[in-house]
């Protein structure tokens, strides 16, 4: 049975650049940094005091039907979709049958820290129990909303934005729907930087990705959603399209905890896989969002991974990872990446990988370091991992 084709029509984000898309891509090709020492709690302690933190955003509850103000990851998926909705011109009758899939890793972590502090001062707060509970994401956004298509929240670590991407693609690929939103969304708290300290991901320096002198990842918070639609409707509406999502996949590296397998294999293979669902050819793909997070094992590994499936064409191609400018954002680190590669695919300017400066022999592809390019891009691949191992890649394209 013939599968539908899937466009994005729609996107939205809340990042350390910018609180819309357009702030946060004029920044981003402009070479800014969102990275700044943390203000909103005390981070003293933590193995870097900086981050990739938003700052003065305006959220009005009663905007979203809510009483109080929801955690700060619910506020920056909630301005997200907003958003999305807006740039899509989705009619009232298209928004209620959407559905909704969302990625994270920690979901409400503020709220989550809020009510264990209320239950040790014998303080319990409903309202601070319901901010972290994972699915109070699609429950607050499908009753704002009137969702009422296929819901589910993915949590796959760090590739859990991409994941939620390529999930809502399949369910309009094969006929379950005909709208999907999807997106990712993580805010900075204590508890799981403090974790993230002690497995020594974090670098105590800088983030330098795929440069010699990379000791590790710094992180951010934020959320993206896009609006993703069934072809043939979209035209049938006169929608804007941004590109085509023409394939993805996912997989794991069963090998460590935080470190990919040395070769780059579970990539290699998540890599090959998404250009085969997308029916593209290695030599046909021109630019590659990265995950790119400057820790000393994964930046080699991804090279090699790359240079694996694409050959020689991976000398011909640019490649960027954006975490030097925004900082790594967990859950929403795939979705913010997709919304970058489908600008870079709409305006034919590939973002640059800043704070880019001594080249390492393993990492030796074209990186573009510092400064966007101007270059065709007509099909463009989004790569993310994770802790324990996960993997997912989505290939756009140009219509």
């Amino acid at each position: 049975m013939p599968q539908h084709r899937v466009v994005v029509t729609g996107l939205g984000a809340v990042t350390p650049l910018g609180l819309n898309v357009a702030d946060f891509w004029r920044r981003l090709i402009s070479g800014q940094r969102g990275i700044k020492r943390i203000a909103r709690f005390d981070p003293a302690g933590l193995r870097n005091e900086r981050a990739g933190e938003i700052a003065r955003w305006s959220f009005g509850p009663q905007q979203f039907g809510l009483t109080e103000d929801p955690d700060e990851a619910m506020q920056f998926l909630l301005l997200a979709a907003e958003e999305a909705i807006g740039d899509a011109a989705l009619p009232g009758a298209e928004i209620s049958c959407a559905g909704l899939i969302l990625g994270t890793n920690f979901g409400g972590a503020s709220g989550w820290e809020q009510y264990v502090a209320s239950l040790l001062a014998n303080r319990p707060d409903a309202q601070d129990f319901d901010a972290f509970r994972f699915d109070s994401a699609l429950d607050h956004c499908c009753r704002h909303w009137s969702l009422t298509g296929p819901t589910s929240l993915i949590s796959s670590a760090c590739a859990s934005g991409s994941a939620a991407l390529g999930y809502a693609c399949d369910l309009i690929r094969h006929g379950y729907a005909n709208v999907m939103l999807a997106g990712g969304f993580d805010c900075l708290a204590p508890s799981h930087l403090a974790g993230l300290s002690v497995l020594r991901t974090i670098t105590a320096d800088d983030i330098h990705p795929f440069a010699a002198t990379r000791s590790g990842t710094m992180f951010g918070e934020g959320a993206a959603v896009l609006v993703l639609e069934e072809y043939d409707r979209a035209i049938s509406r006169g929608a804007r399209i941004c590109c085509e999502v023409s394939g993805w996949a996912q997989n794991n590296d069963a090998h460590h905890l935080t470190a990919p397998h040395e070769t780059g294999d579970g990539i290699r293979r998540v890599l090959s896989s998404a250009l085969a669902d997308a029916g593209a050819l290695p030599g046909g793909v021109d630019y590659i969002n990265a995950h790119g997070t400057g820790t000393q094992y994964h930046d080699p590994a991804e090279t090699r991974a790359i240079k694996a499936v694409l050959g020689e064409h991976a000398y011909e191609i640019g490649v960027s990872s954006i975490k030097g400018a925004i900082g790594h954002l967990m859950g929403a680190a795939g979705a913010v990446e997709a919304v970058a590669t489908v600008q870079a695919v709409q305006d034919n300017v590939a973002p640059p990988t800043v704070n880019y400066d001594v080249p390492d022999p393993d990492c030796d592809l074209d990186y573009i370091p510092n400064e966007a390019r101007d270059m065709a891009i007509s099909c463009a691949v989004n790569l993310s991992s994770g802790l324990g191992g996960s993997n997912a890649a989505v290939v756009f394209r140009a219509l």
